[in-house]
């Protein structure tokens, strides 16, 4: 079956399983303000959100860019109940943005909702946004299903009003038959208009570029996925990017949604199943926590029993050894009271003693004497019977109450959530995560992969596959393809018990193996304005005294040239890739490559610094150097500073109109400074890669002269400071 046929035969399948439109309404929400959308815009990350509530993220970020009786209100605050505006004064707002305060912030970073990533609108803010006319047809479409008792009526008869049979996309109006024929007559240009069922959204015919206002969409971008015209192409911001014909654009789309739909038709046995499987588990949940309740219960009861037992064995040895004790004492008191009793004893002796017949006296003394020594003994030797203090039986629960705080009878734990800011993914990735503040201790955790579906034919192909056993809130997986998707989650055990998984994220690896290298200290490095840390992946530009001492000496008007410093490992064949950061305070510093020929010319020959123009591949941005820039030549580079990415001019063997535009407005050679940024060099076909090593976005590519061994080289001017990527440094994420 020819391609034709197939995607004929897709569609065919698909009309015959049309979903009712009344079903869909999960789809036609807003995220943010959870209601119908309403003129929505599509963000560059492809979600889509409510024309007012982009407006009221950007003044969520930035409340002083709007006046305080915006129409706006804050998200999560009662909506002000203000009438939307109307579909031509929304079209003036969206491209006047650039130049209207109340609509455009200075601020213009906003998170999606859909994805939580940042999304930077770039200067002109909303303006560049599309509104999403598709989307907007479908919403109105769901809402006249919804509301189908309630007609729309001719905005062109006088009371009675009848109800309308056509609206004109033209005149932006409704009609009812004879309304429409006196206005449209035959033979007359507005017979010519388009007009669809009744219906309140009226929409512009044919989509215009927000950059170029008077221009069409023609083309499609494959860089920004979205719509662009002939002039991005050519000297806008979009000039340096792949596109395609909106035509194939539009044909490759619609087969893979139409691929995507068929797919998911097909499958519906298949989801049937797992719903039926989802009930059973439903009921074997219920049925399975009821019983974790009763043994939960059980073992609280045995846990009960078991503390009254203690409790009461231990209540009897308290009062057996008090009474004992008690006993003992009282027995010693009657014992003293004895001796206050026999207090006659004492006067009974001294009688004896005035006994003068020695005979008679030995013979009663002798008794006396032992009760008298006794006594005296009793005194001189006293203690008590019995200890009153019943520290034995003081009792120290401070472990067991820890353990029964602890206990969990296998309770599930809190689910860890992987942390984007310290993982990062290239041939090999490693995976941080974080478990929550109040977590308990947890046996070990897993974390599982995969590769993510392809595009291509829209089925999930991808099998999640685990690693070992992680004891620890990070691990290294290996082995993972260039140039991919990889999502990644992970979950803890505790008790044989699991968490649920972590909410996945996904990483793009590079587009080719990692080059390992450090910071040269020794070819052409500056020891006077650059500081090199003792790991030699950190270099700094200071702008102290020796640059304060060069730029004094050069005549107004003129530059200083930049201090390079270069990898200590060449590049002779295959690609590479690698990545660093720039710190955002850093005033200009050119990053790329260069071939070892090049750097010995720039290293070693005498340059006249109060010339602006002395060397053109010096890399200063006296515009000389991209002025001359040839076809190919043994050296590339692109600028970072102030925050923003500066790409080089147009080639000489660009044509005219696209170099004197991009001349003209040098605005579109910026972009924003990314916080991660990547190089890839394709020894092999000469050309080199420049990308946002966090999104793996290709921001610039060129072609490059490889005649020799290539290097990664780096010029610093002013302050600034580049710090290489760990893996880079350690050399040990090899390929």
């Amino acid at each position: 079956m020819s391609q034709h046929a197939e995607l004929g035969f897709i569609q065919l399948s698909l009309l015959h399983h049309q979903v009712p439109i009344k079903n869909i309404e999960r789809e036609l929400i807003c995220p943010i303000c959870k209601e119908l959308f309403t003129h929505p815009l599509i963000l560059p990350c492809q979600h889509s959100v409510c024309h007012k509530c982009v407006r009221e993220l950007l003044m969520l970020n930035h409340e002083d860019s709007f006046d305080a009786g915006s129409e706006c209100s804050l998200p999560g605050s009662p909506r002000s109940r203000v009438p939307s505006p109307s579909m031509e004064r929304l079209d003036r707002l969206v491209r006047s943005g650039g130049s209207q305060g109340s609509v455009t912030p200075r601020v213009t970073t906003i998170p999606c909702p859909g994805c939580q990533h940042d999304i930077d609108l770039g200067e002109r803010g909303i303006s560049m946004l599309f509104r999403n006319f598709t989307l907007e047809n479908i919403v109105e479409r769901y809402r006249q299903a919804a509301r189908a008792a309630v007609a729309i009526m001719c905005n062109i008869c006088k009371p009675p009003q009848q109800e309308a049979t056509k609206s004109c996309m033209d005149c932006k109006a409704s009609y009812c038959n004879e309304c429409f024929k006196l206005h449209h007559p035959w033979g007359t240009p507005k017979a010519q208009h388009e007009y669809v069922g009744p219906t309140t959204n009226f929409r512009p015919k044919v989509l215009m570029c927000p950059e170029h206002e008077m221009e069409k969409v023609n083309m499609y971008c494959e860089v920004c996925r979205r719509p662009v015209c002939h002039l991005c192409k050519l000297g806008g911001s979009h000039a340096n990017h792949k596109v395609t014909s909106m035509s194939s654009a539009y044909k490759i789309l619609k087969e893979k949604l139409a691929k995507s739909i068929h797919y998911l038709i097909s499958k519906e046995d298949q989801v049937r199943t797992q719903i039926t499987e989802l009930e059973v588990l439903i009921n074997k949940t219920e049925e399975n926590g009821q019983l974790a309740e009763r043994q939960a219960n059980e073992h609280f009861e045995r846990l009960f029993e078991t503390l009254q037992e203690r409790k009461s064995e231990m209540l009897r040895s308290i009062e057996q050894s008090r009474n004992r004790r008690m006993e003992q004492l009282r027995g010693q008191v009657e014992e003293y009271q004895g001796m206050l009793e026999n207090s006659g004893l004492v006067g009974y002796a001294q009688e004896v003693l005035k006994e003068t017949d020695q005979s008679c006296f030995v013979q009663t003394a002798k008794q006396l004497h032992v009760r008298i020594q006794k006594a005296t003994e009793s005194l001189r030797t006293f203690h008590p019977a019995a200890d009153p203090c019943f520290d034995e039986f003081v009792l120290d629960t401070s472990r067991e109450e820890m353990l029964l705080k602890e206990m969990c009878f296998g309770g599930v734990p809190d689910p860890p959530l992987i942390d984007l800011s310290n993982s990062r993914v290239y041939n090999e990735a490693s995976i941080c995560w974080r478990l929550s503040d109040d977590h308990l201790p947890t046996d070990h955790h897993m974390l599982e992969y995969r590769q993510s579906p392809s595009q291509e034919d829209g089925e999930d192909n991808g099998v999640w596959r685990a690693t070992d056993r992680v004891y620890s809130p990070s691990t290294v997986v290996c082995d993972l393809e260039p140039d991919s998707l990889y999502s990644f989650r992970v979950r803890s055990c505790r008790n044989s018990m699991f968490s649920p998984y972590s909410p996945e994220v996904t990483f793009h690896t590079p587009p080719a193996p990692v080059f390992g290298f450090l910071f040269s200290d020794k070819c052409g490095f500056s020891t006077e304005r650059l500081i090199l840390n003792k790991r030699r992946d950190t270099v700094e530009s200071v702008a102290g005294m020796a640059f304060l001492l060069a730029a004094e000496r050069v005549q107004t008007g003129s530059y200083i040239g930049l201090d390079y410093i270069i990898g200590d490992t060449g590049i002779s064949q295959g690609r590479h890739y690698w990545a660093f950061k720039v710190e955002p305070y850093s005033y200009m510093i050119k990053v790329g490559v260069a071939s070892d020929t090049k750097l010995i010319e720039w290293f070693h020959n005498p340059r006249d610094t109060s010339s602006p123009r002395y060397d053109h591949d010096s890399g200063h941005d006296s515009g000389s150097e991209d002025a001359c820039y040839e076809l190919s030549q043994p050296f590339t580079f692109v600028t970072l500073g102030m925050g923003k990415l500066i790409i080089p001019k147009a080639s000489s063997s660009s044509s005219s109109s696209t170099a004197n535009a991009q001349s003209a407005d040098p605005g579109n050679r910026m972009l924003p400074m990314p916080q991660r940024l990547g190089v890839c060099l394709d020894y092999d076909a000469c050309r080199v890669y420049f990308y946002d090593a966090d999104t793996m976005r290709c921001l610039y590519e060129r072609q490059v002269d490889c005649s020799g061994t290539m290097y990664p080289a780096f010029g610093l001017m002013g302050s600034g400071k580049v710090q290489l990527e760990e893996f880079l440094a350690s050399k040990r994420l090899a390929f």
